[in-house]
């Protein structure tokens, strides 16, 4: 068990409430009256989720983006942001990039925090949204012989970050500036079993959405619609930052938006996971996981 999962588990005797839902979803929903209250908080780190040298109106527009992705799993209209913010040296192209995301989406700020500190800097942001669909979809509920489908493609952020990282000048815009699927989130959560965002590698978080259901997820490698070198296949299900939908949906029922079928569930079997029919024992090395130093 890595060190993030294990500190996971020591929470969830923490969060006994259903909205919690057991710390095992995208989001929390606190259900209100007749409305359900969606919540995230995704945090951004120097160093592990952003290059030192990047650009702070980048880092502002991807940590808006990643929370908007996690309430488009679940089908929610977004309400509002609340900012933790590190102060630093370039802090007016922050606030630039925030303004961009922020009206690109719609969304306002609501509040927050600052504090001083580091380097490295980190940056914390708590989305609020407003579920379009109850129940709001979750990872669990996926059935034996729904269709695994993607909305979206993988790879595009590995190839914007290694030509960041390696200074080749070619397109980056998909590692700098995420974008989340929330017209596509809301179209689709009437209809999904199970759904959640991709940000931890394709195969990582399938792994997570089939052990949530308690199915067996196969899926057909050669069905996932790659944005990267054919060569770089297997790297790209792994690599994450793609911030597509993962869904389920009953055998026959075709999405609302466009999207392609990957897979599908099976009975839990011997493996939570099978990748062109052989079994996937253990999720080391499927994704991004925090491992301690």
């Amino acid at each position: 068990m890595t060190r993030e999962a294990h500190f996971i588990d020591s929470l969830r005797a923490l969060a006994s409430d259903p909205a919690a839902r057991g710390l095992r979803d995208d989001a929390a929903v606190l259900e209100l009256g007749g409305e359900a209250l969606v919540l995230t908080h995704d945090m951004l780190v120097e160093g592990v989720h952003f290059l030192p040298e990047a650009d702070p109106a980048d880092v502002a527009w991807k940590l808006v983006a990643t929370n908007l992705s996690d309430l488009a799993a679940k089908g929610a209209e977004p309400l509002g942001v609340l900012l933790g913010f590190m102060l630093g040296d370039d802090d007016a192209r922050f606030v630039e990039g925030l303004g961009d995301a922020l009206a690109h989406y719609r969304v306002p700020l609501l509040g927050g925090d600052t504090v001083s500190g580091g380097p490295p800097r980190s940056f914390g942001l708590t989305a609020v949204g407003r579920g379009t669909h109850r129940p709001v979809p979750s990872r669990a509920g996926a059935q034996a012989g729904d269709g695994l489908w993607l909305c979206g493609t993988v790879g595009a952020p590995m190839m914007g970050f290694e030509a960041l990282r390696d200074g080749t000048g070619a397109d980056s815009t998909a590692y700098r500036r995420p974008i989340a699927l929330l017209s596509e989130g809301r179209a689709l959560a009437p209809r999904v079993t199970a759904m959640m965002d991709v940000s931890d590698g394709l195969l990582l978080d399938a792994w997570r959405l089939a052990e949530a259901s308690e199915v067996s997820l196969a899926i057909d490698s050669a069905a996932v619609p790659l944005a990267a070198p054919e060569a770089r296949r297997f790297d790209a299900l792994r690599w994450g930052d793609d911030y597509a939908l993962l869904f389920t949906l009953p055998a026959g029922l075709a999405p609302p938006v466009p999207a392609s079928r990957i897979g599908k569930a099976e009975p839990l079997g011997f493996a939570p996971l099978f990748l062109d029919g052989e079994p996937v024992v253990n999720a080391e090395g499927l994704g991004w996981q925090h491992e301690a130093d």
